[in-house]
């Protein structure tokens, strides 16, 4: 569980941030310093193994083109330096990053509608990038009551992933995979292995994987946790209840502390322990990225995947996007470098070998010749780009709270399905709290 901690952090650093560093630009900086002529560039990024090589060869490439731009980068985990407070205190002390991805979108648009980041309209508008070649679903995100600060590098969606052979040795279709919650909930029972009581296999763990993620599930069951125009939290909502108590379900049928225990040995998702690869868990939800993963750690897996099943009254064959963002940060010294930089890591030519290896999503609507998957037919991206196309795919949660909100929707859950509490007055309490803070930042 992420450090709750950060909340605190961030409220003292915003506030620093608005009567200080925000106001201290100076003209310069907000011209852009030296950038015309180049100058230097910094760059903050959260990913380390193939995808910080990948991004390595992107900064290459990048100064092949801008050679007189000096790139000056920095892996900075987990997210940024976002959830650390690194962004905030760098950017209060009047020097922050040029540039920064991270792949918390969420809590990048905190930032933006905090103060925290500096207004690209006038940037973008110097340039050539075209708002309505990219996707709608994107528009959302970058912008907060009408002003542009993000802008999206490519974005996943997540998935049912199922092992086929395990599917068929309990009696099920594997050309059939589980469309509700029923179906899901009936296919993790038949695929569930116990000896006594011990647990051998499970046939699902919804808080597994993408599941763990604050938003995803309540997201798939109908919530929509905020409304941008009235500022309002919506946490007091039965979509809410409902979900959470279906989760309950798992724990008191399994036991929360066998599972606990079940799953103590397994491996992320990039380790040969994953449990999805050594058959302990049948089932699960997954980014498309997951797929790579099992091709290098577990080759042998025969498995499909499908839309993430839902309830009646649900969002159907649908996902909440997992987009990486760009952003500026407030005083950057080289705004326009940092632009470059950001258009040019997006150029088609550019993602094509980072969607090619992660089935990740364009943000673009016409699709680049450069990325394979459309051209082979694979069925793992057809069924991407189903699921990404959805009017009811999205990004939750878009709110100057989205952090102190995942927060309280993880400890809820946990007290929900250790401690079998009752799920709608603890949201109740939740969206009273949170309220109070976004009434806090009107």
């Amino acid at each position: 569980m992420k450090n709750r901690g950060w909340v605190l952090l961030l409220t003292v650093l915003c506030f620093s941030l608005v009567f200080t560093a925000c106001t201290g630009v100076s003209e310069e900086q907000n011209a852009g310093g030296n950038s015309s002529n180049g100058g230097k560039l910094t760059y903050w990024y959260p990913w380390g193994g193939d995808s910080e090589k990948w991004d390595q060869w992107r900064m290459d490439e990048f100064t092949k083109e801008y050679p007189d731009i000096e790139f000056n980068a920095t892996y900075v985990p987990p997210d940024g330096g976002i959830s650390n407070g690194k962004l905030l205190a760098a950017i209060s002390g009047g020097n922050p990053p040029d540039v920064v991805i991270t792949n918390e979108y969420a809590s990048a648009y905190a930032l933006a509608a905090q103060g925290a980041l500096m207004p690209i309209d006038d940037l973008l508008a110097a340039t050539d990038f075209k708002e309505d070649e990219i996707l709608d679903a994107y528009r959302d995100l970058m912008k907060v009551e009408g002003t542009t600060y993000l802008f999206p590098e490519d974005s996943n969606v997540n998935l049912l992933y199922y092992n086929v052979d395990l599917f068929k040795e309990a009696g099920l279709d594997p050309d059939q995979p589980p469309q509700t919650i029923e179906e899901l909930d009936a296919a993790a029972e038949q695929l569930t292995k116990l000896n006594g009581d011990k647990i051998d296999r499970l046939g699902f763990i919804p808080w597994l994987d993408a599941g763990d993620e604050s938003y995803m599930w309540g997201y798939i069951f109908g919530a929509d946790y905020y409304d941008t125009a009235s500022k309002q939290v919506k946490l007091d909502d039965p979509h809410l209840v409902e979900m959470y108590n279906w989760m309950n379900t798992y724990a008191q049928k399994y036991n929360p502390e066998k599972i606990k225990s079940f799953s103590s040995g397994f491996g992320g998702a990039f380790s040969p322990d994953h449990p999805f690869f050594s058959g302990k868990v049948a089932m699960t939800i997954n980014g498309n990225w997951f797929s790579n993963a099992l091709k290098q750690y577990a080759p042998n897996v025969n498995y499909k995947v499908a839309a993430i099943p839902a309830p009646d009254g649900g969002r159907k064959n649908s996902s909440n996007f997992g987009t990486n963002i760009f952003m500026i940060p407030k005083g950057a010294k080289n705004p326009e470098a940092a632009m470059k930089f950001i258009l040019f890591g997006v150029k088609p030519e550019i993602m094509a070998d980072n969607i090619n290896q992660w089935r990740s999503l364009s943000i673009y609507k016409e699709q680049n010749d450069a990325i394979k998957w459309d051209k082979e037919g694979d069925e793992i991206y057809k069924i991407v780009r189903e699921v990404a196309s959805s009017p009811d795919s999205g990004h939750p949660a878009l709110t100057a709270v989205a952090k102190e909100m995942s927060n309280e929707l993880m400890l809820l859950r946990d007290s929900v399905i250790y401690n079998n509490h009752d799920p709608q007055p603890l949201l109740q309490a939740a969206q009273k709290k949170l309220q109070e803070e976004v009434d806090k930042k009107k």
